[in-house]
């Protein structure tokens, strides 16, 4: 058997951007593009929409909007164990795969131990019926809940009702105009159907994962999920995959015929939202961050800060101010820029604002001199 081909960073990078729809803007459907991405983070409401914006040609965010005030798109906790915006077909199928680890993390969360003694199961089932009743902030079921279990900590009965109920956040939480307080329901509540159990195996998910960010490790795959015990199911799909070598010769796997262009591919200058997932769901973080640097994980409703890539790397950080009737874009970049760059980035910088911040008077790009 002839030895596995090596990947470089470049190779990598250029691939990981293929996948992630950010060597070029796609002419895709909303709904087509959060699929194809297996989901998108959503811990900030709005950073998909910036995150679709980069990815997609003559984005409007309405169509976003109103898939998600259509049902037609949920926002729910599933990988990782954080908040990810799906489609209402892949929540239904992939919601029974990811409660078993779901359940476990909470198990050994502080919340848990809080309400050590309790009855978990019969305290998620009354809060299963009092949020299929009416939809609620955390706050508020942990008051309806503390009637009957008077004396536990609020805020381990919020999260235990969240948690350990599968939960969707509700409109007006995650429009693109209006903001409004995490508000949860049951997904099946909310979708009005069941979750489907046998809907996705974890083989689907793996495979589905690789069409999205490979080529990638087991270790990637698990950093992505939340999932463990995820090489039986490599060893298991591996004649139906092939086979690579990164630079420090640890096995990566992808699909036969998925995209890989070469390392010059050209790159355009993008701006990525608040936790975009390109930057966050690989153990090796190296084919997009130079040197292990932090992702900046911000506060907020999002839509207004984020990460530069440039030439397909992450180079810098954005932020978007208000002064006056002017909405400013500062840019820091980590290196300096070449003047093409610095042009690309001032473009596509302009390009952001006028999407981000529409409503403003005027629009100023401001890019820094690294120190």
């Amino acid at each position: 058997m002839a030895p596995a081909a090596q990947l470089g960073i470049r190779d990598l990078n250029r691939a990981t951007l293929d996948r992630q729809l950010l060597l070029r803007r796609e002419a895709r459907t909303s709904a087509d593009t959060v699929e194809h991405l297996v989901g998108m983070q959503a811990q900030a409401p709005r950073a998909a929409y910036v995150g679709l914006w980069s990815r997609l040609a003559a984005f409007d965010p309405a169509e976003l909007a109103g898939l998600v005030a259509e049902r037609a798109a949920v926002r729910t906790v599933l990988m990782r164990g954080t908040v990810h915006l799906l489609t209402a077909r892949d929540a239904a199928a992939l919601t029974p795969l990811f409660r078993p680890m779901l359940e476990r993390a909470f198990s050994y969360s502080t919340f848990a131990k809080a309400l050590d003694g309790d009855d978990l199961a019969e305290i998620a089932a009354r809060a299963r019926e009092l949020l299929a009743a009416e939809p609620m902030t955390r706050k508020e079921i942990a008051e309806r809940l503390g009637e009957r279990w008077p004396g536990r900590d609020p805020q381990a009965l919020g999260y235990l009702a969240t948690d350990l109920v599968r939960c969707v956040q509700i409109p007006p939480r995650g429009l693109w105009d209006e903001v409004g307080p995490p508000t949860w329901t049951p997904v099946e509540t909310w979708l009005g159907r069941e979750c489907d159990a046998g809907g996705t195996s974890v083989d689907d998910l793996v495979l589905r994962f690789l069409g999205a960010f490979g080529p990638a490790s087991v270790k990637d795959a698990q950093t992505w999920s939340g999932l463990t015990r995820l090489r039986e199911v490599f060893d298991r799909l591996r004649p139906r995959l092939a086979v690579f070598r990164d630079p420090e010769g640890k096995e990566l796997y992808d699909l036969p015929d998925a995209p890989r262009p070469g390392p010059d591919t050209p790159a355009p200058v993008r701006f990525l939202p608040e936790y975009d997932n390109l930057l966050l769901s690989h153990a090796d973080r190296s084919r997009v961050i130079v040197g292990r640097r932090t992702v900046p994980l911000p506060p907020g409703h999002g839509g207004s800060a984020g990460t530069v890539l440039v030439d397909g790397f992450f180079q810098g950080v954005w932020k978007i101010v208000r002064e006056g009737g002017t909405a400013v874009l500062r840019v820091d970049p980590f290196v300096p820029l070449s003047a093409e760059d610095r042009g690309e980035v001032e473009r596509e910088g302009r390009d952001l604002l006028a999407f981000a911040a529409a409503d403003a008077g005027d629009y100023d790009v401001r890019v820094t001199t690294p120190g």
